[in-house]
């Protein structure tokens, strides 16, 4: 007989493998053919990112890369409307106005499983059908493979709450062309269908109604290879024409932005965006407007150092400038504007970019000794 403890562990296990396909569960963690398939299963909330999403997601992944079984790991999300659309802001803000630890171990956490999928071993294929923001991205954007489709909807909307694009923006948002991830970045703006292939943030577009013959022909390749999974994505990508006509909707803003958004402070942007004047120029700055000051000071340097940075250098700095953003007083009054009050007005502290002093922004930056992002 089994010893009572030892009983109780086969049991939990038990559980825990019938709970990651029972369809209550947040996130579905299932191998079917050569494949590894994560599905984020949070329908209602748009499959936004909890912390026991991430606590089970990154194991699976470390997992799936040793299987000699696993060729490759495909993440998606139930519901039709998103693939994610975000971390768990709210439970975050909770945590930080009782002195919870979670305001430490989300973001530690949620950026170790960034930094794994930039780093996985295996052909990544994120499909990011419907809605990606802020944490969908940091679990789609730095894998090999980003498959959009017509209902997808990008965004890094993060200085309308009084924090910054992190997940590892400040990596990727200023490898994109010329300053279009600066300008993504500080004004939250949201690319739709084609267009978030044509940014370069996927990789390959698809009919989202197409996705399920895809994944099939995915899942039944015989030990495939990166380059059969590329070539596979090539093919459904050639077949899709939704949309191929259209010229990149930033396309005739390319010269503006890239002129107005290579300022070296946010103080030049708006002095910039003010003297050019234009109806584009004049939008940019309601935008901006808007944002928390200090959001789009922190934002900015984020994005000028992570230039020349590597993933990991980047998480560890945003790790630190999380810790910044959660002793602060803009990411409580953010969410509190945007997601609970909803009324839209929040009241920024310091209210303008002048009163943002350097010293303050160089402290966020500053190491967090024996608290610092371990990748």
């Amino acid at each position: 007989r089994l010893k009572p403890l030892r009983r109780l562990q086969v049991v939990l296990q038990h559980l825990k493998m019938s709970n990651q396909t029972d369809s209550t569960a947040e996130v579905l963690l299932e191998k079917r053919g050569s494949a590894g398939i994560i599905t984020l299963n949070r329908p209602k909330v748009l499959n936004a990112l909890s912390y026991s999403m991430i606590q089970q997601i990154y194991p699976q992944i470390k997992t799936w890369e040793q299987d000699p079984e696993t060729f490759l790991i495909i993440i998606k999300g139930t519901g039709g409307k998103a693939f994610c659309a975000g971390g768990d802001i709210r439970a975050i803000r909770e945590a930080g106005r009782t002195g919870d630890k979670l305001t430490e171990d989300y973001f530690r956490e949620e950026y170790r499983l960034n930094n794994a999928v930039g780093t996985c071993k295996k052909p990544y294929v994120a499909l990011i059908d419907g809605v990606t923001m802020g944490g969908g991205v940091g679990l789609s954007v730095h894998g090999h493979f980003r498959v959009a489709t017509e209902k997808t909807l990008f965004a890094m909307p993060e200085t309308a709450i009084g924090l910054f694009p992190d997940v590892g923006g400040g990596y990727f948002l200023p490898r994109l062309s010329g300053k279009i991830g600066y300008y993504l970045a500080l004004t939250g703006y949201r690319l739709k269908g084609r267009d978030v292939l044509k940014a370069g943030i996927a990789t390959h577009f698809v009919e989202s109604e197409k996705l399920p013959a895809l994944e099939k022909d995915l899942i039944a390749l015989k030990s495939p290879s990166k380059e059969n999974i590329a070539e596979l994505l090539k093919s459904y990508h050639m077949k899709s024409t939704v949309d191929q006509e259209k010229e990149f909707v930033l396309d005739e803003h390319m010269e503006k932005i890239n002129s107005l958004f290579s300022a070296n402070s946010m103080e030049e942007i708006v002095k910039k965006l003010k003297q050019d004047g234009s109806p584009f120029a004049i939008k940019q700055l309601e935008t901006l407007n808007k944002m928390s000051p200090t959001s789009l000071k922190l934002t900015l340097r984020q994005l000028r150092e992570g230039a020349s940075m590597s993933l990991q250098e980047v998480l560890r700095m945003e790790y630190r400038l999380s810790q910044a953003c959660m002793r602060g007083h803009d990411f409580y009054e953010g969410v509190r504007a945007v997601l609970i009050d909803k009324d839209q007005s929040p009241r920024w502290k310091p209210p303008a970019l002048e009163e943002v002093s350097d010293e303050f922004v160089d402290s966020c930056f500053k190491p967090l000794g024996n608290n610092d992002l371990k990748l």
